[in-house]
């Protein structure tokens, strides 16, 4: 996952090997360092805004790294999710409990529905529902997308994959 966040650090040497040291030890991939040593927050500290990719699992041991070494963690901004794809649903999905689908995908922690178009003709025909998911990565969304098939078998629902990813940078 890509995190922004911003961070305030005293204005001592070595301040920003503070916020380097511990992306690096967990295994994170730093994108962009903005260090604005001219500028000063009303506390006196240097703001600082660092972006990095690093695995979900990480980011509160990094922040609890940053805390411990007296950095200020200010706003994270997660993106978390960078792979997208799109599962079709047919079958009598609103009888079916659709809240209930949605709730099973939520739980895994690793996807989203970021999309639902849901189509019922009549209240005894199929109806078809497009969902459009966010995940963490292509592991995790095809985890998802794994879940939904046997959602579906349960369910009687018919399972079409039309799934197209693409990393966000």
């Amino acid at each position: 996952m890509r995190v922004s966040m911003d961070l305030e650090l005293k204005d001592i040497p070595g301040q920003l090997l503070l916020v380097l040291k511990p992306i690096s030890d967990f295994k994170g991939n730093l994108v962009t360092v903005v260090h604005h040593h001219e500028k000063r927050t009303p506390r006196g500290t240097i703001p600082v805004q660092v972006v990095f990719e690093i695995k979900a699992d990480k980011l509160d041991d990094i922040i609890s790294k940053f805390e411990e070494s007296g950095v200020s963690v200010v706003s994270v901004d997660e993106k978390r999710y960078l792979e997208h794809g799109t599962v079709i649903l047919i079958g009598h999905i609103v009888h079916t409990d659709i809240q209930d689908t949605i709730d099973k995908m939520d739980e895994t922690g690793c996807a989203e529905l970021v999309d639902l178009n849901l189509s019922m003709p009549k209240i005894d025909c199929p109806s078809s529902a497009c969902l459009k998911i966010d995940a963490v990565n292509k592991e995790e969304l095809n985890l998802v997308i794994e879940l939904l098939k046997k959602i579906a078998v349960e369910k009687d629902l018919l399972v079409i994959e039309p799934i197209e990813s693409e990393l966000r940078v």
